[in-house]
Parts: C-alpha cells; sequence; structure tokens
C-alpha cells in the first residue's frame, strides 16, 4: 500500500521514530539496524511496510530496502510475526542473518530473543535458497556513554517487551563488561544477549 515516506524526522528513539510529511506525523517501528542508519535529525526516507492487525494499523520503516524485504521474507514464515521479525533484525544485521540462513546455522538464530529450536529451523527450511552469503557493511552511530545512552537502551528493551528491571541489570551488565564506549545499538545487542 505505501513503499517510502520522506519528511522531516521529528522525533528518533531506538525503537520507532516519527516523520513529519505535509504536516502529518507517521510513527514507524524501526529495527536497531534501521536506528543506526538514518540521521539524528534532519530529513529522512523511509521504506514502509504496513501491518494489519485487528486492533490496529501499525508502520514499520527501513532505512534501505533490502531490509524492508528480509522483513517481508522473515515475516512470510509461519510463526514469525512483525514484532518477532523486528527483534530478529533488532538482534543481528540483515548480512548476519542471511548468512545464518544460508549456512544452516540454528544456533545463531536461536540466540535471539523469542527464537526457539523449531522456529529457527523453520525459518532455514522456509528462506534458505532466497539468500546468498552476500555481505555489506553496517555503520554504527557511536555516542558518549552517559545517561542518555543507556536511557535510550532501557527504553528501547521495555518497548520490545522486557521488564524493566531485568533490562537495566543486562544493560548495567554490558556497559559493565564492555566499558562505556559503545553505541545505543550496540548497547541494546549485548543486553539482549543477556536476557
Amino acid at each position: 500500500m505505501y513503499n517510502h515516506f520522506e519528511g522531516k524526522l521529528s522525533v528518533k528513539t531506538p525503537t520507532y521514530v516519527v516523520i513529519d510529511c505535509g504536516g502529518v506525523g507517521y510513527q514507524f517501528n524501526i529495527s536497531l539496524h534501521t536506528f543506526s542508519q538514518i540521521p539524528d535529525s534532519g530529513s529522512c526516507k523511509l521504506f514502509a511496510h504496513l501491518a494489519v492487525r485487528e486492533d490496529a494499523l501499525v508502520l514499520f520503516g527501513f532505512a534501505d530496502e533490502a531490509e524492508r524485504e528480509l522483513f517481508r521474507q522473515l515475516i512470510s514464515v509461519s510463526g514469525v510475526g512483525p514484532g518477532t521479525a523486528r527483534m530478529i533484525l533488532s538482534s543481528m544485521s540483515p548480512t548476519e542473518i542471511m548468512q545464518a540462513i544460508h549456512t544452516g546455522n540454528v544456533a545463531v538464530l536461536k540466540s535471539i530473543k523469542g527464537i526457539g529450536e523449531k522456529s529457527a529451523q523453520r525459518i532455514i527450511i522456509d528462506l534458505k535458497g532466497k539468500f546468498t552469503a552476500e555481505s555489506s557493511t553496517t555503520s554504527t552511530s557511536v555516542f558518549s556513554a552517559d545517561n542518555k545512552m543507556r536511557d535510550e537502551a532501557l527504553s528501547a528493551l521495555v518497548m520490545l517487551g522486557f521488564a524493566k528491571n531485568v533490562a537495566e541489570k543486562a544493560i548495567d551488565r554490558a556497559l559493565k563488561t564492555e566499558g562505556n564506549a559503545l553505541s545505543v545499538e550496540h548497547l541494546i545487542k549485548l543486553a539482549l544477549k543477556n536476557l
């Protein structure tokens, strides 16, 4: 229904953004990969996917068409909904996901929160022939490790459905292990591994 939206970025968080298009603010759920690819302010273009649920219409936004296509491939697998697909895209880069599928690496997919062995096997079986072991580079934006970074990471994990106290412990553990020179995206990924 919608291909893309382009306008002024008015809100940016690790889990969603709001783009002002002609005076109308559209909220998009995004992955951490998209979060790291889009600017912090100014003009922004997102490729869109509209998920229709019984109780809501939910927009998902992607920095590029390749990530949107991967998202659509993931939600085509039985038992993988838009929320789970976003969790997958937030836990690993699109390249890592495609390589795991291409090589049949069940253990890598199982390491993602909410993906069990059967789901990982189903994803590999359904999508294996659709990806090659291609690689691309992913840029991450690095912030100074202050409370803002910790708060953004915590907010993202709470929005993804984790209890606040559990998410705080996971974030603190990641900061203690890795130090303060982390991007928000990397901090969230490390915290997801601790959950």
